[in-house]
């Protein structure tokens, strides 16, 4: 872990793919919203894919996040205080954020690897993360959201139909475009399997 070296070759060829995807007009609006989640004693942390990443390394900033979210009774993350200085325990704070987040509803294919944050190794996909978060927040719209809610897409929900029997009955009748049409062309005239074209001339 903190003795990796540098990479070289095609390792770093991919690492440097990984750094572009970092977006840093998005790391601005999710410290916005962090800030206006959990207030100002989280802190601003530095510009840049570094910055944020000391910000958020020790699961402080994450942990005081995913609790704004839920009712006061009932917080998943415990925040021990003062703030974890050893490796393992800032990691199993990353990790204990990661749980209550896919608790919360963020899908496991948008959920980060705690290595990716604590060694930067794809802080785009601690974007995303955090990004997947925010949309739910904003769509379920329980009251604890705080911030703008423009600065995240709201994700669709189930629109549940109610059709009568005598509905679903018509429905039957009706030939979808996907199975053709029965007007136009037909097989009227058509040899049948097997026997050559009659062509007369």
């Amino acid at each position: 872990m903190a003795n990796k070296g540098p990479s070289f070759g095609l390792s770093r060829d991919v690492q440097a793919k990984i750094e572009k995807k970092y977006d840093e007009e998005l790391e601005e609006r999710l410290v916005e919203w962090v800030m206006a989640q959990c207030g100002t004693e989280v802190g601003r942390p530095d510009r840049g894919r570094l910055g944020f990443q000391v910000w958020l390394k020790n699961g402080i900033v994450l942990g005081k996040l995913i609790n704004s979210l839920h009712p006061s009774g009932s917080k998943p993350v415990k925040i021990p205080d003062p703030p974890p200085s050893m490796v393992f325990k800032q990691m199993e704070q990353i990790s204990q954020f990661l749980k209550a987040a896919e608790d919360y509803g963020v899908v496991k294919t948008d959920i980060f690897q705690t290595v990716d944050l604590f060694e930067a190794k794809d802080m785009a996909a601690v974007q995303r993360t955090l990004v997947a978060l925010g949309s739910l927040a904003v769509t379920k719209n329980d009251g604890h959201y705080q911030g703008d809610p423009s600065w995240f897409m709201k994700k669709a929900q189930e629109n549940k139909r109610d059709f009568t029997p005598t509905q679903l009955k018509e429905g039957k009748n009706v030939i979808g475009l996907q199975m053709g049409s029965n007007q136009g062309a037909s097989q009227a005239g058509m040899t049948g399997y097997g026997r050559p074209r009659q062509i007369i001339g």
